[in-house]
């Protein structure tokens, strides 16, 4: 393979194993000045190491960034994605799928300020990482090299990383010892896969959940919180106004406490196969029931109705990497459009795994006490319904006179 001319690659880079053997592979093999683009998505974990160890790797001080983007994952990525409810294959809230375009973006940012030429990632080529990166590098730069590393070299073991590693004198932090998991986390949620999670019906050992207690052994006493919501956005618990970051936070302090947010799922991946994976996103999965809730008594009912049909068609965008498409930006106009009225409270209790709605309210509620009363009401005259029911019946009715041979294959034996 003949390698492209690259001056300057801009490298999503964690200072881990792979992206570390990637920086050296990219100055070896393109013979490139490497830029390095460390994200703080709130994953946990300390960031400002990789500054050291690029460093360490020759790179310019001013090559190195180092950027925390929690607040603006949140706002930007995170909470217009929940303003749709959005779930895929009806379980996975896709806190790895949301966090890829803000990666992507940041990059092309990066890569226009630095003046290079070229991007590159650690993602493999079996995953949907790599498919989420590029769509949003050429939406955002369609002249933009893009380089990964996982489809060019023959490093396709861990064992060959380490062995390079150990030629290229690449320190590794506990280098050898085998990660029993891959896992990726943010401020959304955290994810594992491989090993035993290969095995679809292997259920994973309860030392791998990092994020949560065990639903059993969580607080025998329930606990009750009130999330308010302004245009469809969380912006307060329990009174308490909060940026969208310490909102999450919060939330997911809460949801890791009462067990919250565990998931285990095969799903279906953009390149094609199966894949396991489990998920813990503690306060993503409140927030998902909370919004839901809020709805519930602010929406019109075909507008709710029509928000749910168009919810799978985003989600699935989401995951396949087309954020940055036409038509995710013009359902997400569409949805933003719905959540000028999705204000007021949401009351949940949190017990054990479980998420429960138990109140809402809102200035703006379509919910009409006098016309849903079983008691004594004087706005409703429910001889009207009559009229309607008949009138919803009428294409029965005449095609019950018209084709009776039909309508009695339908009902079988039943005598009409």
């Amino acid at each position: 393979m003949v390698k492209r001319e690259i001056k300057k690659a801009v490298l999503a880079y964690s200072g881990g194993l792979d992206t570390s053997i990637i920086l050296k592979w990219l100055q070896d093999e393109y013979k490139c000045e490497v830029v390095t683009f460390t994200a703080d998505l709130g994953q946990g974990e300390e960031v400002e190491p990789a500054r050291a160890k690029a460093l360490k790797f020759g790179i310019k001080e001013e090559n190195i960034y180092i950027l925390d983007l929690k607040e603006e994952f949140v706002k930007d990525f995170v909470f217009p994605m929940f303003r749709a409810n959005a779930i895929y294959e009806g379980e996975y809230l896709l806190g790895t799928s949301i966090a890829r375009p803000l990666i992507s973006k940041k990059q092309i940012e990066i890569a226009h300020a630095t003046g290079a030429d070229a991007v590159s990632h650690g993602a493999t080529g079996k995953g949907n990482d790599q498919v989420r990166f590029e769509l949003g590098y050429l939406s955002l730069d369609p002249s933009i090299a893009v380089i990964a590393p996982w489809r060019e070299w023959d490093l396709n073991s861990r064992t060959k990383l380490l062995k390079y590693a150990e030629e290229h004198g690449i320190e590794i932090d506990k280098k050898g010892k085998k990660s029993l998991y891959s896992m990726d986390a943010n401020l959304l949620h955290i994810s594992y896969e491989g090993e035993i999670l290969e095995d679809p019906n292997h259920e994973p050992e309860e030392d791998m959940w990092l994020w949560s207690v065990s639903p059993e052994n969580a607080p025998d006493e329930a606990e009750y919180i009130t999330i308010s919501y302004k245009f469809g956005d969380p912006v307060a618990i329990n009174g308490e106004e909060m940026t969208p970051a310490t909102l999450l936070t919060a939330l997911n302090a809460y949801g890791n406490k009462h067990g919250i947010g565990r998931i285990d799922i095969v799903e279906n991946r953009f390149v094609g196969m199966k894949a396991r994976g489990c998920y813990e996103t503690p306060g993503g999965t409140i927030m998902l029931k909370a919004h839901r809730a809020i709805e519930s008594i602010t929406l019109d009912r075909e507008e709710a109705h029509l928000k749910d049909e168009l919810m799978p068609k985003y989600a699935k965008l989401i995951y396949n990497g087309f954020w940055w498409s036409p038509e995710r930006k013009m359902l997400q106009a569409s949805i933003d459009a719905t959540q000028e009225t999705v204000n007021g409270e949401v009351k949940l209790k949190l017990y054990k795994g479980n998420v429960m709605v138990v109140g809402r309210k809102s200035d703006e509620s379509l919910y009409s006490e006098e016309h849903s009363t079983f008691e004594e009401d004087e706005v409703y005259n429910q001889a009207d319904a009559e009229g309607f029911i008949r009138l919803n019946a009428l294409r029965f009715i005449i095609e019950g006179k018209k084709q009776p041979e039909r309508i009695k294959n339908l009902v079988g034996e039943l005598k009409l």
